[in-house]
């Protein structure tokens, strides 16, 4: 007996929970073949008001996280992906008509990328961090801190390793996220959703809109409480008119970028330096 086929409908990721677009709109997903794979939510400018709200609500647990602590949890996502892997596979495959051997490649790519910025997150500071030379009894040192609230336009080619290319390096220095999924690829994004809901990362962390970038990604250049914005997959949209909306509350920008291998710089993009003096003991 042939069972019926049950279409799944992909919601937003929004404070650790899984709405629906406010507005009730959905879009089909389909494959480089034009057959129906899903539908998913399509996201608002009230669902990224909602998700920045969110964000910001999250930032003094995440950011006051022990670095050691946020390298935990950046690992157990690596594990619950691996997990899932097969998962994974199957849907870049599906969606992006390519290859198994070529979608095994991106999402094991992605899975040691999660470890390569785990790693990094009690080490970041020795190296992006100093001891300056002062003239007098002081010692003054130079500590980077997390940004805050930090949006970003995901890759729009790349559906998991792109993602995971711009999401992961922000979270590093205790910063949150609200990330635009790929347009045309976006189920590995919301699987990957389920995987944070599953894991460590404490609700609002990271929230990730799906729908059309051109719309959402104005409404957070130029939302007050979004501190820095991360342009990487917005090539394609007036990145430019984004740069200037996002000036008017003084946010760090980072420009489109072809590349988002991992690097040190992804990490220290979105941090801000505090200088400390202490006078030293004259005992």
């Amino acid at each position: 007996m042939s069972r019926l086929t049950v279409p799944k409908t992909y919601k937003l990721f929004i404070g650790g929970a899984f709405p629906r677009s406010e507005s009730g709109r959905t879009f089909e997903i389909v494959s480089a073949k034009g057959d129906f794979l899903a539908n998913a939510a399509q996201a608002s400018r009230k669902d990224a008001r909602d998700a920045v709200k969110a964000a910001r609500a999250a930032v003094p647990g995440w950011s006051g996280a022990t670095a050691y602590n946020r390298g935990q949890v950046l690992y157990r996502i690596a594990e619950l992906l691996e997990g899932r892997r097969g998962q994974f596979i199957d849907e870049i495959q599906r969606g992006e008509n390519v290859s198994r051997t070529s979608a095994e490649k991106q999402v094991d790519e992605a899975i040691d990328r999660w470890v390569w910025y785990a790693g990094w997150a009690d080490k970041y500071t020795q190296v992006s961090g100093n001891a300056n030379p002062v003239s007098g009894p002081f010692f003054n040192l130079s500590v980077p801190e997390p940004t805050g609230v930090v949006a970003v336009v995901a890759p729009q080619d790349s559906s998991l390793l792109g993602l995971v290319s711009v999401v992961a390096p922000a979270l590093v220095t205790g910063n949150t996220v609200v990330v635009v999924a790929s347009e045309q690829f976006p189920l590995s994004a919301i699987s990957l959703a389920e995987v944070l809901a599953t894991s460590d990362v404490p609700a609002g962390v990271v929230n990730i809109l799906t729908g059309m970038p051109g719309e959402i990604a104005p409404w957070l250049a130029s939302h007050a409480d979004v501190n820095a914005l991360d342009l990487a997959g917005a090539e394609h949209l007036d990145w430019i008119g984004l740069q200037i909306s996002a000036a008017d509350t003084l946010k760090r920008v980072l420009a489109p970028q072809n590349d988002v291998a991992p690097n040190l710089d992804r990490i220290t993009a979105f941090t801000e330096t505090k200088t400390v003096w202490h006078t030293k003991s004259m005992l």
